[in-house]
């Protein structure tokens, strides 16, 4: 519950404060630098978010994390709705969530395996993904609706969430094992740099994961399509951004109730390949309901691979290094979906909509094929490995 809580927070907060800060000041610029503001601090504490989950009680850091965002969501509030909160405290109150969330995630992926068993751990993997896809549809909704208020409501309403998110996280009963005590130095806060350079399957997870989004950012172009080459106006946007949320919810409703056990690595490579097909499909469609097709099937085999990555990641690592390499994931995470969405603009301004969401497909499909020559070994695996996860 704390991660759907935390996730509807965060959706109903993009919604507000895209459509406020458009609204004072009517410029795209603008709008861009929210995302750079979100992303910055992530970029800036991801050595040291690292550390801290591996030196200190991850649940408290998560509450913590959620206490400042619901307290400086209902600060901007309270500003926005007197009058004295202008731009500026809008970024700063962006990049003061940004930096919570840099935290929050990482520690609480490197929490998860502690609270599950590890043969379920997939299973747990699945459900929490498909709550937060649910999160993820419900959110922007949900904030969209509220805004109609005013833009103090759905500000409010994030900070409420934010705020049962980490009542939620306290009621959690987690004895903390405390970590050898080491002193943060360089070799220290790079130690899961070194770790995920050593471990071929996590390596190459990762970095599968980073520049196969990294390409396949079509979901960028919607409005493009939605309003140039598919004709379906505002209302066929919001079906089309639905479409890869509802593939990728009801595909982790049923690896909830029927795990991968078997070829797991292949099964990523290939679920990575129909993303990359699905994503050609797409941008070569001008039919609505193939373009919906398309995205489904983009939603569901994005879906299958998250899933096997996220637990081949967090199986593999030792819990005593589990929150730097969830943090380094967690860079790679977001620094794939930003670079992604500019890749898509830049080259979509040089060659079209079309060409462009063709050419990341098709570099999705060289980007799988190159990465099985490169990691064997990720190819190879089998079961999901619970070696670490005994040793922890």
């Amino acid at each position: 519950m704390t991660r759907v809580a935390s996730a509807l927070a965060f959706q109903m907060l993009g919604v507000a404060v895209g459509w406020l800060i458009y609204a004072l000041t009517g410029s795209a610029v603008a709008l861009g630098l929210v995302g750079l503001a979100q992303f910055f601090p992530i970029l800036c504490l991801t050595l040291f978010v690292g550390h801290a989950a591996d030196t200190f009680d991850r649940r408290r850091i998560v509450f913590l994390c959620q206490t400042l965002a619901a307290l400086t969501l209902a600060l901007l509030a309270l500003g926005i709705g007197q009058g004295w909160a202008g731009i500026a405290a809008i970024y700063a109150a962006v990049m003061v969530v940004g930096a919570a969330r840099a935290f929050e995630h990482p520690t609480m992926a490197a929490l998860l395996p502690r609270l599950v068993p590890a043969p379920i751990l997939p299973r747990a993997l699945a459900v929490s993904t498909s709550a937060m896809q649910m999160a993820t549809i419900a959110g922007p909704a949900l904030g969209g609706l509220a805004y109609v208020f005013g833009p103090t409501v759905p500000l409010a309403a994030a900070a409420l969430c934010y705020g049962a998110a980490a009542l939620c996280m306290a009621s959690i009963r987690h004895a903390h094992v405390p970590a050898p005590k080491s002193a943060m130095s360089m070799t220290t806060l790079l130690s899961g740099l070194a770790f995920i350079r050593r471990s071929p399957v996590v390596l190459g997870s990762i970095s599968l994961d980073l520049f196969a989004v990294l390409l396949g950012g079509v979901t960028a172009l919607l409005p493009i399509f939605a309003s140039d080459i598919l004709h379906v106006g505002a209302e066929g946007m919001g079906a089309l951004r639905a479409a890869p949320a509802v593939g990728a919810t009801l595909m982790s409703l049923v690896l909830a109730r029927v795990p991968l056990s078997r070829n797991v690595g292949a099964t990523m490579f290939a679920a990575v390949a129909v993303f990359g097909l699905a994503t050609v499909v797409f941008s070569l469609s001008q039919n609505f309901m193939l373009s919906l097709a398309a995205l489904f099937v983009l939603g569901v085999a994005d879906n299958v691979s998250v899933v096997i990555r996220s637990s081949l990641v967090q199986l593999s690592t030792p819990d005593e290094m589990r929150g730097r390499v969830s943090a380094v994931n967690s860079l790679f995470v977001g620094t794939s979906n930003q670079l992604g969405e500019f890749e898509s603009g830049m080259v979509a301004a040089l060659v079209g909509a079309v060409g462009a969401g063709v050419i990341g497909g098709i570099g999705t499909l060289v980007v799988a094929a190159v990465w099985m020559r490169l990691f064997p070994e990720l190819r190879r695996v089998d079961e999901m490995p619970l070696g670490a996860m005994r040793k922890a």
